[in-house]
């Protein structure tokens, strides 16, 4: 089937090189891509370090670096409903009309097939490297994290401080008496 606008939902915490082959992927099958921004409300977490704001610039940077057209692609923050009945409209009432979601995460995947929309998979990159959660792990235990991430992210995550946002979170998300 050929589909002109894609739906790519992550909260991209960061945004990786597994994340930037994946639009790759996509948008050699697609017009254009719709990057959604999940858990757009969460930050200053261990699990959600960065704000929608930062993760926007993130992509932009990424994207810009890598020489994708910016007409190709929407990035869009879309905050949780955390309700599993009304996601799929409330994400559909946050961006414009698509015809694909390409996501290999299973409930994003249940949903969007139960609202009867088209969901194709990705081609898993390096998958056990290319994990924002690892790529967390590393920035806290001082192991290399910047071959992970484009250079466009790399700079900005410098820029904002991210790395001791990380290390700084996780003492806050310790219970007192494990410190």
């Amino acid at each position: 089937m050929n589909y002109r606008r894609a739906l790519f939902i992550g909260r991209f915490q960061p945004f990786h090189n597994g994340h930037l082959e994946a639009l790759r992927y996509i948008l050699k099958r697609v017009g254009e891509v719709i990057i959604a921004i999940g858990s757009a409300q969460y930050s200053h977490s261990l699990d959600n370090p960065f704000t929608a704001g930062e993760r926007l610039c993130m992509i932009m940077n990424a994207l810009d670096d890598a020489k994708i057209d910016r007409s190709k692609y929407h990035v869009i923050p879309v905050e949780d409903v955390n309700v599993h009945d009304v996601w799929v409209s409330h994400v559909r009432s946050r961006v414009p009309k698509f015809d694909v979601v390409y996501t290999n995460e299973a409930l994003t995947a249940r949903l969007f097939k139960e609202a009867k929309i088209t969901v194709e998979r990705i081609p898993f990159f390096s998958r056990d490297v290319f994990s924002a959660t690892e790529i967390r792990n590393r920035m806290l235990n001082g192991l290399d994290w910047q071959s992970l991430v484009p250079k466009g992210v790399l700079r900005h995550v410098e820029e904002i401080d991210g790395v001791n946002r990380v290390k700084e979170l996780s003492l806050s998300d310790k219970p007192p008496n494990a410190r």
